[in-house]
């Protein structure tokens, strides 16, 4: 995946010591790397919408039909809140390594302290927050670059994406009926002899 400023940029942090609020870090190649407060944001936007699919109600969950990419009669029928609910929790649990999959599930899945996330997990408070930023710049990655089918951005989880088989883009082109000088004129057109 090839990260540009302008898909960073509006998620970067604008005091950010290591990329100066443009999101992206150059590389020795000249190829552009994605900082950690970008990845860091795209992981609570995905983490927040995890939130909001969890604390709905069960009985104000929608079934939604969606077509796909494809065309024709090609239809699926989904939830796409437990979907949502379902993708983040196992996407997470095959990023993570198992120390790092013990302190996610103490502090976003239970919702511990962070006193008693480091005494029950035996860190001290900095490795403990460390370990946090890393566990976020880490998934963070994972949800962006997922494929087919990534969880950022949300809106086009939910969404659906339209775009022809070959993943380029649907575009469709609308052109106005153009009237010409004359017709907007209401004047005869007259040739000069």
């Amino acid at each position: 995946m090839e990260w540009t400023r302008s898909e960073t940029l509006a998620l970067a942090y604008n005091a950010c010591a290591h990329c100066f609020g443009m999101g992206v870090r150059s590389l020795r190649g000249g190829r552009l790397k994605p900082c950690s407060c970008v990845l860091r944001t795209i992981f609570r936007a995905c983490y927040a919408r995890f939130q909001s699919s969890v604390e709905k109600q069960r009985h104000l969950s929608l079934t939604s039909l969606d077509g796909t990419h494809r065309g024709g009669c090609r239809n699926t029928w989904g939830r796409k809140n437990e979907e949502y609910v379902a993708d983040f929790y196992l996407v997470t649990r095959r990023a993570l390594k198992e120390a790092d999959w013990k302190i996610f599930c103490a502090h976003y899945l239970l919702g511990a302290d962070w006193r008693l996330c480091t005494r029950q997990l035996k860190l001290d408070r900095g490795q403990y927050f460390h370990s946090i930023y890393r566990i976020e710049a880490r998934l963070g990655l994972v949800y962006r670059t997922l494929a087919p089918y990534p969880l950022f951005p949300t809106d086009e989880y939910f969404q659906g994406v339209t775009g022809r088989e070959d993943g380029e883009p649907r575009t469709e082109l609308v052109e106005m009926p153009r009237e010409s000088l004359h017709q907007r004129l209401k004047v005869p057109i007259r040739r000069a002899a």
